[in-house]
């Protein structure tokens, strides 16, 4: 394991017994990346929840952060009034929020969490917390990663989220 596995474990240790809701757009939607990323990290005793079908109000995706591991720009959120970007609701145990952290990137400082309203398909719209990338670790340089747009096109398609969003983001990469 790595020290980011260690400040997870301390935090877990840390945690109260609530909940937190948490928006996902991305990659951790893509369910073999996402175990493979968690087997890699030594958490294997984390589950992510089915989660709800939902839109994220008022923000749209930008490929904002390049990443050495995906070989180009990946995704983050910006404030986009009108707009709405799909994803999964997800109710995590507070313990289990630094895994979360972890997997968005918010452990190492590449991204913070956002806080977003989030409109459910029963029309409720709740508070969750959704992850972005740093505004200090912001730049739109390179290309867009055609690996992670892949990952993020087979997550979004596995987790049942429109046809139109799914082609939307295939074509993020073009």
């Amino acid at each position: 394991m790595d020290s980011h596995y260690d400040q997870v474990m301390k935090k877990r240790d840390a945690a109260g017994e609530g909940t937190r809701r948490y928006f996902a757009y991305s990659t951790i939607l893509d369910r073999t990346a996402f175990l493979e990323w968690r087997s890699q990290h030594g958490y294997d005793f984390f589950e992510l929840p089915e989660g709800k079908l939902a839109e994220a109000q008022n923000l749209g995706i930008v490929f904002d952060f390049p990443s050495r591991f995906w070989g180009g720009r990946v995704a983050g959120l910006k404030d986009s009034p009108g707009s709405t970007v799909h994803g999964r609701l997800f109710e995590i145990a507070e313990k289990d929020w630094a895994v979360i952290q972890h997997k968005e990137g918010a452990i190492t400082g590449m991204c913070v969490e956002k806080p977003v309203k989030v409109k459910l398909q029963s029309g409720e719209v709740v508070d969750a917390i959704a992850f972005a990338t740093n505004p200090q670790r912001a730049s739109t340089d390179g290309p867009v990663s055609k690996a992670f747009v892949e990952a993020l096109t087979r997550g979004a398609k596995s987790a049942g989220l429109p046809d139109a969003w799914v082609q939307q983001l295939s074509a993020s990469s073009a």
